[in-house]
């Protein structure tokens, strides 16, 4: 059976992009680095409490930014 070079590779960029960290949240919103992993607690917490598993220093990028900005819920 062949190998697929970089096959890993490919699957770790699929669950990067799903998972927002925590330099691209202080990067968006324009704020320190100690302030975006408080912001990334707060939403994993809320994720905690629905019963889903959570990575400290990424939180889903889905769920950030409807929790941010609204969005998937008709309002852009």
């Amino acid at each position: 059976m062949p190998r697929v070079m970089g096959g890993n590779k490919e699957r770790r960029g699929c669950m990067d992009n799903k998972f927002i960290r925590v330099d691209e949240v202080a990067q968006e919103l324009s704020v320190s680095k100690p302030y975006a992993y408080k912001l990334i607690k707060k939403l994993n917490d809320e994720l905690k409490e629905q019963g889903f598993i959570t990575i400290a220093g990424r939180v889903n990028r889905q769920y950030f930014q409807e929790r941010l900005y609204g969005a998937g819920k008709g309002e852009m």
